[in-house]
């Protein structure tokens, strides 16, 4: 019989669950849950952590070891420890065993991430939208080619893709896996989720792009230890995604919330979505880009695209000018608003600012900690903690593959073992 695998550097990914959370979570794919978010755990260590006989769980890891999900490992020793001799053996996840992909379709672009069972990083991709890009299959047959493009680069084939996550923004079902509206998408009520099922030929799972933001902080992110959070970015549009329980709260019909289209202006601005005086039509970055030509002065011919005119305002309100600033300064006292909404409706542990724009002055975690002192209702519990967390461009491209790894989790972990094979 082979020894356990030499130690090494932990990959983990995954909320951090200890006891247990409540719920209907199967015994089994909880200890396969807490492997994957440990590293090299020992199994006295897992029964330790959940509350569980040592003999129920090795019963169960025994089954996931001959499935080929799981594989002893050397786990690490205590830094005190100058105990000579065989290491403690611990328990990893296979990593090599499946890959899954995550897929976020964006306006302008698609973005794409490759990760192995364990949470690996494997490849990445970017392609841009072209208008022709609207219709559901034309962004179909762009993650197909993605998909083979990261899949070469990895050295791996159809054959090992265990799943696939897409995440898009609008109006999502991911149950019935049906976009209701996206602003992507040139067709409402799209049965998205089947049809990139049948042209991928592998099980596709879809979701709103701000609920993906949540399932990253909580598997890769700064939530995975917190068992209620929210999320907000603040982008091409607003959103947010809220976990409660270490689980991601989509309400009754499965759609997620819409912090974005709650409404702050009685017959305000045009909102995207079609409605007015939304929190998104003065605060997401068209509603910046619609106030910067006026406040920097810029003639009618200016073709500056919409990050380019952001970029240019956030350095004009640093250097003073006045304009710029009060553009930034409106932008604030909007989020503010908005965040204080989700601190009153849900009271989270943590609330996050996460996105790829995080370094804009009207997103400065403690000129927005001010502004949120004069409308957040004090309960004398002290304010919630707001971090602010900038991913880059793959953030929602992580929480896709969240997305897909937790649904291929389940499958496998709870399938029969001829069924894994």
């Amino acid at each position: 019989m082979q020894g356990p695998e030499p130690s090494r550097p932990a990959v983990t990914c995954g909320p951090v669950l200890l006891g247990d959370p409540g719920g209907a979570r199967p015994l089994k794919l909880r200890i396969f849950d807490h492997i994957r978010a440990s590293g090299p755990v020992s199994r006295a260590q897992v029964a330790k952590d959940l509350g569980v006989s040592p003999g129920t769980v090795s019963t169960m890891t025994a089954d996931l070891i001959e499935a080929g999900i799981l594989r002893e490992h050397a786990a690490p020793r205590d830094p005190g420890d100058v105990v000579r001799g065989r290491p403690p053996v611990g328990l990893a996840v296979c990593p090599e065993t499946f890959v899954v992909a995550g897929i976020k379709i964006a306006a302008r672009e698609r973005s794409g991430i490759l990760v192995d069972f364990a949470g690996n990083r494997l490849a990445t991709s970017r392609q841009p939208c072209a208008d022709r890009d609207m219709a559901a299959e034309a962004h179909v047959e762009g993650i197909a080619a993605m998909l083979d493009a990261m899949l070469a680069e990895a050295g791996r084939d159809r054959r090992d893709l265990g799943g696939v996550g897409i995440g898009l923004p609008g109006f999502v079902d991911h149950a019935a896996g049906r976009v209701f509206w996206s602003p992507v998408l040139d067709a409402r009520d799209v049965d998205l989720a089947a049809l990139a099922t049948a042209r991928l030929g592998v099980a596709t799972r879809i979701d709103n792009d701000a609920n993906l933001v949540a399932l990253a902080e909580l598997w890769f992110g700064k939530g995975r230890e917190t068992s209620d959070f929210a999320v907000v970015t603040v982008e091409q549009g607003v959103g947010i995604g809220v976990v409660l329980g270490h689980r991601l709260f989509r309400g009754a019909n499965g759609l997620g919330l819409e912090l974005g289209h709650t409404k702050v202006q009685i017959d305000g601005a045009l909102c995207r979505c079609g409605q007015r005086g939304c929190l998104e039509a003065y605060l997401a970055d068209y509603a910046i880009a619609r106030e910067a030509p006026a406040a920097l002065n810029l003639g009618p011919d200016a073709a500056l695209a919409i990050p380019e005119l952001i970029e240019l305002l956030s350095q004009e309100a640093a250097a003073g000018n006045e304009a710029a600033r009060s553009v930034v300064r409106n932008a604030r006292r909007y989020l503010a608003t908005g965040l204080a909404t989700v601190i009153n409706l849900f009271d989270p542990k943590l609330l996050i600012l996460s996105g790829g724009r995080m370094r804009y002055d009207w997103l400065d975690r403690d000129a927005l900690a001010a502004e949120l002192r004069h409308v957040v209702i004090d309960a004398g519990q002290g304010p919630t903690p707001l971090l602010v967390h900038e991913w880059g461009d793959l953030l929602w491209a992580h929480g896709a593959a969240a997305l897909a790894l937790d649904h291929l989790t389940e499958r496998v972990v709870t399938a029969p073992r001829e069924a894994v094979a």
